[in-house]
């Protein structure tokens, strides 16, 4: 249709028609790789409907995979989402375009708190987009874990997966670790009351490793994505995953309608907050195309459609009248202060220090 000089129907949109004019010099088109699970399901169909830009769509399901294809460039991907510790790295690395907030008409929508929280990792907000944020917590089958534990099982407390005892117990119904070296050794160095952003080696061969080692033979897989289904399915009964994937195996739970019931809890002594990011490589072949979808992406009305699909919090200070009331009062999804105020966030490391956690990682899942 862009090659047509004359439109005689007046059936086209005057978004479609504004997009293409606007984009005269790339072809409709924009490539998007996402994470598993996490847009809604006509978030991409409303898109081109309103702009007449097609989307390809590509997802994984761990931010290791998105930074290989990321530093071995080439990417093929306008628009990618890393999370905020790995895109300050990435940054770094000269990984991306600096944004045109010129072409960001939505840009006010984000909450100013958010965007200080991210200066750390992007000085300027010069290069990235907040999209979700969630934390990474303690899934669990509720009927499972009371069998395997009692009553009194330690559901609140990073105990119920840290203490091998515990892990022991549970290994008879599974369990599952996200395949997040960062995110788990944090949690372990936190647990341990250590500094869950070290720079000091010694922590992660020590004390993080040790005690990954001691829980290694009771857990049954590491996986960034298989848990929801697992979960929901009653195949596993713990994972240690991400606030919204563990939502979304409760809400899956619910619908099949077998008697699985799934629960997702912060540990009373603290977690992780983390925040993904829209970004534009910096070899994106359709970077006017890129700066489309993130506007529409801060549109309050389509990020509060994501978050009541996927689960997880949004960073949009206007969406929250469009978000679901069970959403916005799940204790899971938005913490309370007294919660919210043991939340740490993920700093950027010395690159020393992430070939440690690499090499660590390694070590813990094999069990070597």
């Amino acid at each position: 249709m862009a090659k047509h000089p004359v439109f005689n129907t007046g059936l086209l949109a005057a978004g479609v028609a504004l997009a293409l004019n606007a984009q005269a010099s790339e072809p409709a088109q924009v490539n998007f790789y996402n994470w598993s699970d996490y847009i809604a399901e006509d978030t991409l169909a409303k898109f081109t409907q309103a702009t007449g830009i097609a989307v390809t769509y590509d997802v994984f399901d761990s931010n290791e995979v998105l930074e290989a294809k990321l530093l071995a460039g080439n990417t093929g991907f306008d628009v990618v989402v890393p999370t905020g510790d790995f895109m300050g790295r990435q940054i770094q690395a000269g990984a991306f375009l600096p944004l045109d907030k010129s072409r960001l008409s939505h840009y006010d929508n984000l909450d100013p708190r958010i965007m200080a929280l991210l200066e750390e990792k992007d000085p300027g907000n010069q290069y990235g987009i907040p999209y979700l944020w969630g934390t990474t917590g303690i899934g669990y089958n509720v009927d499972k874990v009371k069998e395997a534990l009692g009553e009194d099982a330690p559901v609140d407390s990073w105990d119920l997966v840290m203490k091998p005892e515990n892990l022991e117990k549970l290994s008879q119904c599974g369990v599952a670790f996200l395949d997040a070296p960062t995110e788990i050794f944090a949690a372990a160095l936190n647990y341990q009351g250590l500094d869950p952003n070290s720079t000091n080696a010694a922590d992660y061969n020590g004390p993080a490793t040790e005690l990954m080692m001691q829980l290694r033979p009771h857990i049954t897989y590491f996986h960034s994505s298989k848990y929801i289904n697992d979960l929901a399915n009653g195949d596993i009964c713990v994972a240690v995953g991400w606030s919204g994937d563990i939502l979304q195996a409760r809400d899956r739970a619910d619908e099949a309608d077998r008697g699985v019931k799934v629960a997702y809890r912060i540990p009373k002594e603290g977690a992780l907050m983390w925040v993904d990011m829209l970004t534009i490589p910096k070899d994106a072949k359709h970077p006017d195309n890129a700066h489309a979808l993130i506007d529409y992406l801060l549109k309050p009305e389509v990020i509060g459609d994501i978050s009541n699909y996927v689960a997880y919090a949004n960073p949009n200070k206007n969406a929250n009248e469009f978000v679901d009331d069970d959403i916005l009062n799940d204790p899971g999804i938005y913490p309370s202060q007294e919660v919210a105020d043991k939340l740490y966030t993920a700093k950027l490391l010395p690159q020393k220090v992430n070939r440690v956690i690499t090499r660590a990682w390694t070590r813990v899942k094999t069990g070597k």
